[in-house]
């Protein structure tokens, strides 16, 4: 099928993809102005939240320093008193009292050890609840400190051994205002980094939509540009620093403009000096051809080549001149309204050589399309031409009506086409890897492209796929509205 010419290529040694590649995971790129959002996003979160840890840890330690200090200092005078006191004759009545006479901060909790007794003014604390590591190096003669919860709530301990009177002495500071008030920080500065992380999201989609708009307007000139608007042009605006590119950028379009213009004149031009010519040399053959029962064996050979080049190539010269006109956009459509199935059965008897069966329902059988008969008749004759070349003629055509829209269907029972053709073929001079191999194609690869332009000027598109019943061949299929707004 066709396929442009072209020569071997040279083999080239494919990169083996990742592990994680090869396993099966995929990747989806992001859109760039997604990712700047994200760059914004992901740096004011993580400052913020260095920030808060730095903040509470900072604030933690000050106010847990605080609260030791002034526990040391308390305890120890406690302790100091008691030792004072303390004698071998003292009653437990009378340690009871001395213990809840102790000038300690509201909320702490006092305990004594003298021996093997115990005396506490609150059953809050008691020296159940002292950790017992804790107790174990006070009683080793250590005052230590420790902090940890106990009865569901945070405490400092800290324990003082007193060694004269076989005794230890134990207050326990309450931590829960401390807690609290962590607590309270931390929800500040969660609320405030979301705060200022969603403000920072803004701030990007602001930043992104400004930067990337120069951006966004190159990549849409480009798209008007690659659908064949050429006067497309982009303005630098108030960035001074856009002037260059969008200078360069205006220039290359007109570059690109000037090219393609002398391009089109020049193939107008040569297919129109060549038609006076032509014109005469096929007179000149039909002449020839006139009298060809007298002309020798080996001139009627040599007519006979002439008289098919020179077919081909007033082929070619017309497809030449069609080309020419949707490339200067004169190419125009002669609107008529018609019945589908008539106009393919009559369109096929004058351009097939053979016939071939029109499959088409009861619905589509009655169904009107408004069409240029002109252009409509050259995607039938073409289509079949194709699949008299390279496929051994068309095996059928396939008429269905699918909503708004009708379908065109040409199937042969040829070598199919690669699907890395499926779209080159339909390029100007593209022909098939087959048709090259064989060398039996006779065409310069224009059947298939006028095709694509016809549809294209109907609003609709052609493409090429494998035959629905699974058999070989290939189908081309042309989709038209029915009627045109």
């Amino acid at each position: 099928m066709p396929q442009p010419e072209s020569g071997t290529a040279p083999r080239r040694l494919r990169a083996r993809p990742p592990l994680w590649r090869r396993a099966g995971f995929r990747t989806r790129r992001l859109r760039l102005r997604t990712r700047v959002i994200l760059a914004f996003v992901l740096t004011t979160l993580v400052l913020s939240a260095l920030l808060s840890v730095i903040v509470f840890a900072l604030t933690r330690q000050s106010l847990l320093n605080g609260k030791e200090n002034d526990a040391l200092a308390t305890v120890g005078f406690n302790a100091s008193v008691v030792n004072r006191r303390l004698s071998p004759d003292i009653e437990s009545e009378a340690l009871q009292n001395l213990v809840s006479t102790l000038a300690t901060p509201e909320g702490s909790r006092p305990v004594l050890r003298v021996g093997g007794d115990w005396f506490q003014p609150s059953f809050e604390f008691e020296q159940g609840d002292i950790d017992e590591r804790l107790r174990r190096t006070v009683e080793s003669g250590k005052p230590a400190r420790m902090r940890y919860r106990a009865k569901d709530k945070p405490f400092l301990v800290i324990g003082i051994p007193i060694p004269g009177h076989n005794a230890s002495y134990y207050e326990a500071t309450p931590l829960d205002e401390i807690e609290d008030t962590l607590g309270s920080l931390g929800i500040i500065l969660a609320s405030t980094g979301g705060g200022v992380t969603f403000a920072s999201a803004l701030v990007g989609f602001w930043a992104s939509r400004r930067l990337l708009r120069p951006l966004t307007d190159i990549g849409e000139a480009a798209q008007s540009i690659a659908r064949g608007d050429l006067s497309t042009r982009l303005e630098a605006g108030p960035a001074r620093e856009l002037v260059a590119l969008t200078d360069s950028f205006n220039e290359m379009v007109d570059t690109l403009q000037d090219r393609i213009a002398r391009d089109e004149r020049f193939a107008a031009e040569v297919s129109h000096e060549l038609r006076s010519p032509l014109m005469t040399l096929s007179a000149s053959v039909e002449v020839m051809n006139t009298r060809r029962a007298e002309l020798p064996e080996r001139t009627r050979t040599a007519l006979d080549l002439l008289t098919e080049d020179v077919n081909r190539f007033e082929h070619l010269v017309e497809d030449l001149l069609e080309i020419s006109r949707f490339d200067v956009g004169t190419a125009e459509l002669d609107l008529d309204v018609f019945n589908l199935l008539e106009f393919v059965e009559n369109a096929v008897s004058a351009t097939s050589p053979a016939p071939v069966p029109i499959d088409c329902d009861r619905a589509t059988a009655r169904t009107r399309v408004q069409a240029d008969k002109r252009r409509l008749v050259q995607i039938i004759d073409n289509l079949l031409s194709n699949a008299q070349k390279y496929a051994g003629g068309a095996s059928g055509i396939i008429l269905e009506q699918q909503g708004t829209e009708v379908v065109i269907a040409v199937e042969d029972a040829g070598p199919g086409v690669a699907g890395d053709e499926r779209q080159r073929i339909f390029n100007r001079f593209s022909r098939g890897r087959q048709a090259v191999e064989r060398g039996t194609s006779t065409g310069v690869g224009l059947g298939l492209a006028l095709v694509a332009e016809h549809a294209r000027l109907h609003q609709g598109r052609v493409w090429c796929e494998d035959r629905s019943d699974g058999r070989p061949g290939i189908r081309f299929v042309v989709r038209l509205p029915i009627a045109l707004p």
